[in-house]
C-alpha cells in the first residue's frame, strides 16, 4: 500500500532536484558559449531532456513488449526505475568537479552591490510566461500521451507506449537547430513560431489521433511534428531564459522561472487533463491545455523585457 506513496515522494523530490539543478548546467554551458553561440550551446541542455524522455519512453515501450501487459502491471514497471539508478550516480559524479565560469568569477569580483528584488521577481514571472507553452505543451505531448491514450482512446499500454517515441524523436530532432536558428534570428521569434503552431495546430492534431481511420504510420508522423514543433521552444528557451538575468544572479533567476513553469503547467498537467477528460467527456481537453498555454505564452513572447536587472 506504500508503493504509490513513495513513488509519489520519490517524483517530488525528483522535480525539485531537477529544477534546482537546470538553473546552474543552463548557466554554466551559455556563459561558456563563444559569442553568437548561446542559443546552441544553452540548447545541448533541452537535448539532453530530450534524450532521456526517449530514452525513458524508449525502454518502458521495450519493457512492455518484451513482459506483456499483466506482468509488467505486476512488478515490470519497476525495472526501468532501477536502470535509472546508475545513471544517477554518474551525474553525480559529473556535477562534483564542476567550477564556476569566467564571467560568473569576474562578475562576483566587480559586482558593486544587491540586485533590486523587484526587478528580479518582475523577469521571474516574465520568464514563467515566456516559457509556460513549452512545459505545458512538451508534457502533454511527450508525457502525458500515453496515459491520456489509455483512458480516453482506450489503447492498449503497449501502443500508448510505443506513441511516444516517435513524438520524441521529433522533439529530439528539432531542439538544436532551433538553438542554432535563434543565434541568427532572435530566440523570441523562434519560440513565438512554436508557440503559435500549438496554439493553432493542437486541436486537429488530437482529432487526427481520435479518428479511427487514421493509420498506424499518419499518427506516428502526426505525433513527430507535434513532437517537433515544442522542440522549436525548447531549443532557445534555456539561451532566453539565462538572458533574462545576469551572471550574479543568473542561476537562482532561471532557475526559478524554470522550475515554476514546470511546476505549475508541467507537473499539474496530467491531473488536471485526465480529471477534466473524466468530468466533462470532452477528449479533446488535453488539446485545449497546450493551446491555450501557448496562447499565454506567445504575448508573453511578445512583450519586451522592462526594466534591467543589475
Amino acid at each position: 500500500a506504500l508503493a504509490p506513496w513513495l513513488l509519489t515522494f520519490l517524483r517530488v523530490l525528483q522535480g525539485l532536484s531537477a529544477g534546482g539543478e537546470f538553473g546552474g548546467a543552463v548557466a554554466l554551458m551559455t556563459e561558456f558559449a563563444p559569442p553568437g553561440r548561446r542559443g546552441l550551446y544553452g540548447a545541448w541542455q533541452s537535448f539532453t531532456v530530450a534524450l532521456g524522455l526517449l530514452g525513458g519512453a524508449g525502454v518502458a515501450a521495450a519493457t512492455a513488449m518484451v513482459l506483456g501487459e499483466d506482468q509488467l502491471a505486476d512488478w515490470g514497471w519497476r525495472l526501468p526505475f532501477l536502470l535509472a539508478l546508475p545513471l544517477g550516480l554518474v551525474a553525480l559524479w559529473l556535477r562534483v568537479g564542476l567550477e564556476e565560469t569566467p564571467e560568473f568569477r569576474e562578475r562576483e569580483r566587480t559586482a558593486a552591490g544587491p540586485s533590486g528584488a523587484g526587478v528580479v521577481a518582475s523577469a521571474v514571472l516574465l520568464g514563467v510566461g515566456r516559457v509556460m507553452g513549452w512545459s505545458a505543451a512538451g508534457y502533454t505531448f511527450l508525457v502525458v500521451l500515453p496515459s491520456y491514450l489509455q483512458a480516453s482512446l482506450h489503447t492498449g499500454v503497449r501502443d500508448a507506449l510505443l506513441a511516444t517515441v516517435p513524438a520524441n524523436l521529433g522533439f529530439a530532432a528539432a531542439i538544436l537547430p532551433a538553438g542554432l536558428l535563434s543565434d541568427r534570428v532572435g530566440r523570441r521569434p523562434v519560440m513565438l513560431t512554436g508557440a503559435v503552431l500549438v496554439a493553432g495546430l493542437a486541436v486537429p492534431l488530437f482529432d487526427l489521433l481520435q479518428n479511427e481511420g487514421t493509420s498506424a504510420v499518419a499518427r506516428g508522423m502526426a505525433t513527430c511534428a507535434a513532437g517537433a514543433v515544442v522542440g522549436l521552444m525548447a531549443g532557445p528557451g534555456p539561451a532566453l531564459l539565462a538572458e533574462m538575468f545576469p551572471a550574479r544572479v543568473r542561476w537562482t533567476g532561471l532557475g526559478l522561472a524554470y522550475s515554476l513553469s514546470n511546476a505549475v503547467f508541467s507537473g499539474s498537467a496530467g491531473l488536471i487533463i485526465t480529471e477534466a477528460v473524466h468530468r466533462t467527456g470532452n477528449v479533446d481537453v488535453p488539446a485545449y491545455y497546450a493551446a491555450t498555454a501557448c496562447a499565454l505564452s506567445a504575448l508573453a513572447l511578445m512583450k519586451r523585457q522592462t526594466g534591467k536587472v543589475s
